[in-house]
This record gives C-alpha cells, structure tokens and sequence, in this order.
C-alpha cells in the first residue's frame, strides 16, 4: 500500500510538473503574439509614413531640378540633381516592412499584419500570404492563411457582404465576401485565379476541434467595384 501511494505521488508529481510545462509555454506563446503583433503594426505604420515622406522628398527635388534645369546654361553638368532623385528612389526601395501589408475586417473588429509564410512562427505573429498566390496589392487571387485560435477566430461570425480592408503602402484596398466554404485541406482550387480580383482566407475548421484539424474554413472576397 506504501509502495502504491509513493507511486501516486510521483505520478502527480509528473503531471503537475507537465501541467505547469504547458502553461508557461502556453502563456510565452501568446506573450510572443502580443509583443511581435505590436511591433509589427508599429513597424509597417512607420514605413507608410517614410513611404509617404520620400514621395513628397522626391517631388520636391523634382520640381527644384526642373526649375534649375530651365535657368542653367546647357554646358553645366546637371549629373548633381539626378543623383539626388536616384538616392531618394534607392532608399525608398531598399526600405520594406516586414509586414507586406494589414488585414483588416472592420465589422468583426480583426486587424493583423500580414507577412510573408505560414510557418508556425510566423502565424503566431500574424497572418502569412500563402506561396504561389498573388501578392498584396496586384490582381489575381490573394491567399492569406491564419489560425483558428489565433487571429482568424473572428471568421467563425463572418457573412456574405462583409467588407475587408487589405492595406499596403499604395493604399487601402477593399473586398467584398461572396462566398464562405468548408473544404478538405488538399483542395487547392479555391487559391486559383478568378473572374475578379480576390482575396481568400484560410483556416483550419471546426474552430474548436482538440487537436490538428481535418477540414478547411475558406472565405473568398472579390474587390469592391
């Protein structure tokens, strides 16, 4: 009976010990969304406004090398003020955000940034544009991945009609919901191209299945005309 009760114990030593394991695991995992989730808005809202301000820096130098350009003899090396122009446009192009753009869905109060993949990683920071689709503001079919316990929890309340916002560092583009499915995870054809200019939204379903599940929750948007 001793034996069988120091056995007990050990085991609830074990399992206690696992149960705490877990939680902190748990918690550093959603510490580290919370934190990169921040630092990944604040990050992509700075490169907008850089965006913005190189713009506006360029067009000034422009017009000032117009300007300068009608008023100097035509023997003066004019090499000064196109290399200006080009160091403004290197320097805005070398400047991305690691965050391509935001994903915002305004009636379930859903904003994430999105990034580029859908490893575990990065799908614990955000939501990741899924390979092989078309990226953030072009045509084609935009396929954005996240979890169902993560930032895509929100879509279990989405409805035909919503509105979702994609914004980049061009602007703010806006998709209308047209269809919600429920699918198998091989079924690739609902990233294909379409009709329309589009985004789809991938997660995995039912939202609150224990464990890896087996189904797919996808939402496919067309732009708004």
């Amino acid at each position: 009976m001793k034996i069988w009760s120091k056995v007990v114990r050990v085991v609830e030593g074990v399992l206690l010990s696992l149960g705490l394991l877990l939680l902190i695991a748990f918690s550093l995992a959603h510490l580290h969304r919370f934190v990169m989730f921040r630092a990944d808005m604040t990050q992509f809202k700075t490169e907008q406004l850089d965006s913005a301000n190189e713009g506006y820096k360029a067009e000034v130098l422009s017009r000032e090398n117009a300007v300068a350009t009608v008023s100097r003899p035509a023997n003066v090396d004019q090499s000064l003020g196109s290399a200006q122009r080009t160091r403004v446009h290197h320097a805005s192009l070398r400047k991305s955000a690691e965050a391509v753009a935001v994903l915002r869905i305004p009636r379930l109060q859903l904003e994430a940034p999105v990034l580029e993949g859908t490893d575990q990683f990065t799908l614990n920071r955000g939501v990741g544009r899924i390979a092989g689709t078309a990226q953030p503001g072009q045509s084609g079919n935009i396929g954005i991945a996240g979890h169902r316990d993560g930032f895509f929890r929100p879509l279990k309340d989405i409805s035909a009609g919503d509105s979702i916002e994609l914004v980049t560092q061009s602007g703010t583009v806006v998709y209308l919901v047209d269809r919600v499915r429920i699918t198998s995870p091989a079924d690739v054809s609902v990233l294909q191209p379409r009709t329309k200019p589009s985004l789809t939204l991938v997660t995995c379903y039912p939202f609150y299945f224990v464990g890896p599940a087996p189904k797919r929750y996808v939402v496919q948007a067309s732009l708004k005309q």
